[in-house]
């Protein structure tokens, strides 16, 4: 199997570094440090700074997840591991849409700076065109960066390397560096002058500008969404977030103050002149310190800022959706690569074709700008309780203050911004509506149980999900304790989900003790048996001995008195009568998952190594087998057979396509190895019967979807009647 394009490590400090820089530096604060003046006047300047504390809050909270989880996705990676997959999904698709929406920022203001490059030329020679200044031709540009970068990190999917990125630093460098010669040239007093009145919009003009601005500090996040990439993670993951926030500070704060006072003209208000020209500010400002040349050179840095931090966009938002495929979150084409470069093909298609229908539907800078920034504060607060859930779930209980603080903040400004821009509140609210509908009528049976299998091999997700499963194993036969004990094991994961060892004594007509000991000796017996089995098999189960008339009704009683979540029991003889009605009458009546075992004396589950699994089409127990077949693959090499048997006469083409629908069922139950059987037979049963006895044991579901039907069906009684394979029956609850 090809590795997925994040298992290669390829990008060292320097390298993540310059992902998040490409992301942040010059594309934000180009496109909206107008709109941030318009709103706040000189206090612009302090709405970047607070907006860079909160930033830095988030990114202390991405680098401790980022150390303890270094893999891509991001955020979404993070949610998954302390969250349930519903949540994880709905982490995952903010972000995703989060960096679609900065994508679409960034396209759209590589053409307003596109246009305005062409405009400056032409207007020197020429009467300028309307159309090339027009909504259309900027919305075509857009459209037209957007399939480019996105066919260039398909043919190359590590990226075109960070030429862009050192070429938009360099030139903020000199534009700074003009602005400081420019203020010391100024007379005295020009400063204080130029930032009087410095609140001009009140509190309520420095939020909006905090709201709208947020975006521009956007871009480490993306680090974390590419960490599968990055080499020595624990380490250069945080330091790498940490440098490329640092690093844009460090080139915000000293432009924004120069652009206030030496950026226009002398006695002229930056708020006036950011009303009159917002997305032209910057730019007018470099006129004033270079003079047409400082004017080509913002369009130059602009056009630059804006490709390098689209590219950084598509090539984090692709990463988030193709991780998001392989867990079944997103439809499973997304997840596949392209060739042996690793390219998520499939997830930067999908990508660009989400961008480019924002694209058409805003068409405008400010209010993608607003939505961008709306969409990665919730982005953020997320990723703030995530890292709360994992610090408490690994034991420290020490009060979390930077991600209370930070999620505080992103939820606060958040909220203010969703209220101010209703706009932006509609296109985040209509994208979770959407993503909501389409995970629970597409995506949830598929990722549900992808989730259960990944929880099955790897218990510590379980436990930082704070996860504690409960199994519950009624046994009244010493001599198949040590069996049924390793069933019930196989459901719950080790070291995090317990088992609980059920014995219950018939109750006595009248008190005798003479006749009552020996019945408290077989429990005894019974759960000295279960006790022996699970120490050899490095097992910790709890016990419990309970006095009941009706042994049924205390089954049921005591699991829902414990909250099990699984319940097994061993039926050596399914074909007993009334064995069937009253498993029947247990299952509508426990709130559990529940399996029937048929096993030999002493076998034990970790010996199969061939495994018959027969379907019928539907994915009723696929949760259930997930987590049988996951923990399997855990201890041993096993080899499962799906096994579908249809009508003779079946078509070539129904063949087909019941291969496709075992082969997705297969896809998504099972992570090692196992093949696909589809047979012609006029007696279903009889055909699997006949195949049963070269397996070490037979998986099958059983369910009931009318009052006339058998719970267990024809074919798994005919394989207890006629055979002596184990048989594991499964019932996944209500």
């Amino acid at each position: 199997m090809t590795q997925p394009a994040e298992s290669a490590r390829h990008l060292g400090l320097w390298g993540a570094t310059g992902v998040g820089v490409g992301a942040i530096v010059g594309g934000g604060i180009l496109a909206l440090a107008g709109v941030a003046f318009r709103a706040a006047g000189p206090s612009a300047i302090v709405a970047f700074g607070l907006n860079g504390a909160i930033a830095a809050l988030t990114a202390i909270s991405f680098g401790r997840l980022a150390r303890a989880f270094p893999e891509s996705g991001g955020s979404y990676a993070y949610a998954k591991k302390v969250m349930s997959i519903e949540v994880a999904f709905t982490v995952g698709w903010v972000v995703w849409f989060a960096s679609i929406v900065a994508a679409v920022l960034y396209a759209l203001g590589f053409a307003a700076f596109a246009v305005e490059f062409a405009r400056w030329g032409l207007s020197r020679w020429v009467a300028v065109p309307g159309w090339l200044v027009g909504r259309g031709f900027r919305v075509f540009l857009a459209l037209a960066a957007t399939g480019a970068y996105s066919g260039s990190l398909i043919l190359r999917p590590r990226g075109g390397g960070q030429w862009a990125t050192v070429g938009k630093v360099v030139v903020f460098a000199v534009l700074i560096a003009a602005g400081g010669v420019c203020l010391l040239r100024a007379p005295v007093g020009t400063a204080a002058a130029q930032l009087t009145p410095f609140f001009s919009g009140g509190g309520g003009g420095l939020l909006q500008a905090m709201g709208y601005s947020f975006i521009a500090l956007q871009g480490f996040d993306l680090i974390a969404a590419v960490g599968g990439e990055v080499r020595d993670p624990r380490r250069n993951l945080p330091r790498s977030m940490y440098l490329s926030l640092g690093i844009a500070l460090a080139i915000y704060l000293p432009l924004l103050f120069l652009i206030t006072t030496v950026g226009v003209e002398p006695g002229a208000a930056v708020g006036e002149a950011a009303a009159r020209n917002p997305e032209g500010l910057i730019a007018a400002a470099g006129e004033r310190f270079l003079g047409p040349a400082g004017y080509l050179l913002v369009i130059v840095a602009g056009l630059l800022s804006m490709l390098s931090a689209l590219q950084a966009n598509l090539l984090g938002a692709s990463r988030v959706a193709f991780t998001m495929a392989r867990d079944r979150t997103l439809p499973r084409r997304l997840g596949r690569i392209r060739g042996d470069g690793g390219a998520p093909a499939w997830a930067l298609a999908a990508t660009a074709a989400a961008v480019g229908a924002v694209v058409l539907a805003i068409g405008d800078v400010d209010a993608a700008g607003a939505a961008s920034s709306l969409i990665f504060l919730v982005s953020f607060a997320m990723a703030h309780w995530a890292a709360i859930l994992a610090r408490r779930r690994s034991g420290d209980r020490r009060f979390p203050v930077v991600a209370v603080a930070g999620a505080a903040a992103c939820l606060g400004l958040g909220v203010f911004q969703g209220f101010a821009v209703p706009a932006a509140g509609a296109l985040g609210a209509v994208w979770l509506a959407a993503g909501m509908g389409l995970y629970l009528t597409l995506f949830a049976p598929g990722a549900r149980v992808a989730d259960a299998g990944a929880e099955a091999r790897d218990p510590e997700l379980a436990r930082l999900r704070g996860h504690n499963p409960l199994t519950l194993l009624p046994v009244a036969n010493p001599a198949s304790a040590a069996s049924l004990v390793g069933v019930a094991d196989a459901l719950v994961p080790p070291g995090v989900g317990r088992v609980l060892v059920l014995s219950v004594v018939a109750r006595p007509a009248a008190w005798q003790p003479e006749e009552f000991s020996p019945a408290l000796r077989d429990a005894q017996a019974v759960l000295g048996e279960s006790l022996h089995a699970s120490f050899a098999g490095h097992l910790s189960p709890e016990t419990l001995i309970t006095i009941s008339s009706d042994p049924w009704e205390e089954i049921v009683r005591v699991a829902r008195i414990h909250r099990c979540e699984s319940l097994v029991l061993g039926l050596t003889r399914l074909e007993a009568p009334g064995v069937e009605r009253r498993v029947e009458e247990l299952i509508g009546r426990v709130p559990a998952d529940v399996v029937v075992a048929r096993t030999p004396v002493r076998w034990q589950l970790t010996d199969a190594r061939r495994v018959l699994v027969p379907i019928g089409g539907r994915p009723d127990q696929s949760y259930l087998r997930a987590r049988l077949f996951a923990s399997l693959s855990r201890r041993n090499d096993t080899l499962l057979t799906f096994l579908r048997v249809v009508a003779p006469g079946t078509s070539d083409e129904t063949r087909r396509r019941l291969e496709r629908e075992m082969r997705a069922l297969a896809g998504d139950e099972v992570s090692g190895s196992y093949e696909l059987e589809v047979v012609s037979s006029d007696d279903p049963g009889g055909e699997v019967v006949a195949r049963a006895v070269d397996y070490d044991v037979v998986v099958m579901g059983m369910q009931r979807r009318s009052r006339s039907q058998k719970v267990f069906g024809d074919i798994p009684m005919r394989i207890a009647r006629e055979t002596e394979v184990p048989l594991i029956l499964i019932s996944r609850r209500g």
